[in-house]
């Protein structure tokens, strides 16, 4: 949801001022064949957000009251089954509580189709970073993308499903730099799936080859969506995806990176790289973890940014006494993954090689993800936040949760919020995380060498990893 990408006029997008309930409509910021995105404001809470409709062009017009009809009756199984994905997309994404992965704050139905309110994003796509700030890639801003797109990832695989779609552009950056992993399209794979059109699930050169066969749907797992960004990394190295997968199963003419040696980039990465883009799935790292091992990156350890911020304090004495929060990630958004076998996919057949060959042709400063296994549950249509294996203490009077924060914490230290004890504990990550209204807030920490504190003002929606010092 990008506010610098340049508005657009989109067919049968719903009017400027159109309200729902709170929210209401700005303007259109976007939109493609199964969707429209919208800024919106919420009156409630005073704040932008962005909002997901599905409309399928293809299938629907938009009617003089505002509803959607269909184009023909044929097309009522494709369209319902979209709506059903695209639901199911949010509810799934409502549990996830990760700064890399966008966020569900209400879904619902109406007018005939569903939407998605999620929270609103500055900066723009990967694609359009490339496009316009070409000299700023390298491999020190891809080793500083990485931790936190490698920790996303992680987090829907280690859920048990797969995003299937990793792609440039469904790749936020941040005005603050970070990478959010944005639309999974679901509802335009499952029509895509149903009316046997495949050109339009897959990306050339992005998907692997298990994604177009039918006969080898087991074949999918955590390493199909490290073949897309392995795919991604290549664009970004050389400037252009590699061959597509189905011109390669044919005669494979893809130029290992670590060959060409392109200046600038260390054998690690490009290595890796090509590691990634193996045809066969077993060869392939089998999981995110495996490719940063190769990369040399290490993703999982949130003490890392802790001790970022230790050292940061050291050089500013200062400030020591109240060290600000580390911003992991501001104003989430949100989209929707897949199971890891929800279907079979396509059968590979010699005309489909052809069509994706021959329109290829023609055609990852310092972040450390925090990872927490979610309580999954079914959310319902008000507005819902997700889940982790912490405490999320709501403060008596605190009203809607408007921020997370993280801070480390051992099984036998103890949290007060302004004064009152918590009942909280740290989740297999070491990490407890408070889900908190706007306000202003003292976090005192009891450990083995006294009391830690720090004042936090929640202002603005967002994650924050702090933390805090021994208090004098």
């Amino acid at each position: 949801m990008s506010a610098n990408e340049e508005q657009n006029t989109v067919a049968g997008a719903l009017p400027a001022g159109h309200r729902f309930n709170e929210f209401e409509i700005k303007d259109v910021i976007g939109g493609g064949g199964f969707g429209i995105v919208y800024r919106a404001w919420d009156h409630l809470l005073e704040r932008t957000i962005a909002i997901k409709e599905y409309m399928p062009a293809s299938l629907a017009i938009r009617n003089d009251d505002l509803s959607l009809g269909l184009r023909s009756e044929r097309f009522s199984k494709l369209f319902n089954a979209g709506l059903s994905s695209f639901i199911q997309e949010a509810r799934l994404l409502a549990r996830f509580n990760h700064p890399g992965l966008l966020h569900v704050l209400r879904f619902w139905e109406e007018n005939g189709t569903a939407y998605m309110g999620t929270l609103w994003y500055s900066g723009m796509s990967l694609k359009a970073w490339q496009q316009q700030h070409p000299d700023t890639i390298n491999e020190e801003w891809i080793r500083q993308l990485l931790p936190p797109l490698f920790g996303a990832i992680g987090t829907i695989h280690q859920a048990g499903y797969l995003h299937r779609d990793i792609a440039l552009d469904n790749i936020q950056i941040q005005e603050n730099q970070l990478p959010v992993l944005l639309d999974f399209g679901s509802a335009r794979k499952e029509i895509g799936n149903l009316s046997d059109e495949t050109e339009i699930m897959l990306k050339p050169g992005y998907a692997p080859i298990e994604q177009y066969s039918e006969e080898t749907d087991n074949d999918q797992g955590p390493w199909t969506d490290i073949y897309a960004l392995g795919a991604v990394l290549h664009t970004l190295i050389i400037g252009s995806p590699p061959p597509a997968s189905v011109v390669r199963c044919i005669e494979d003419h893809y130029q290992p990176l670590a060959q060409r040696q392109p200046a600038g980039y260390s054998l690690s990465l490009l290595h890796a790289v090509d590691c990634a883009l193996m045809m066969k799935p077993s060869d392939r790292p089998q999981t995110i973890d495996e490719l940063a091992t190769l990369i040399s990156l290490p993703v999982s350890d949130v003490q890392q940014l802790v001790s970022a911020v230790n050292a940061a304090q050291e050089k500013e004495p200062e400030m020591a006494a109240t060290p600000e929060p580390v911003v992991l990630a501001v104003n989430h958004g949100a989209a929707s993954a897949e199971p890891l076998t929800p279907r079979a996919p396509r059968r590979l057949s010699l005309p489909l090689i052809l069509l994706s060959g021959g329109a290829l042709l023609a055609v990852i400063a310092i972040t450390v993800l925090v990872n927490s296994s979610g309580d999954k549950q079914t959310t319902t249509a008000s507005e819902s936040s997700a889940t982790t294996d912490a405490a999320q203490p709501q403060p008596q009077g605190s009203g809607p949760t408007m921020a997370t924060v993280y801070l480390r914490l051992h099984s036998n230290e103890t949290v007060s919020l302004n004064g009152e004890t918590l009942d909280v504990k740290p989740s297999n990550n070491g990490y407890a995380a408070l889900n908190l209204a706007a306000g202003h807030y003292l976090i005192e920490v009891q450990q083995e060498d006294g009391v830690h504190s720090q004042q936090l003002d929640i202002n603005r929606a967002g994650t924050w990893l702090i933390n805090p010092t021994r208090s004098k």
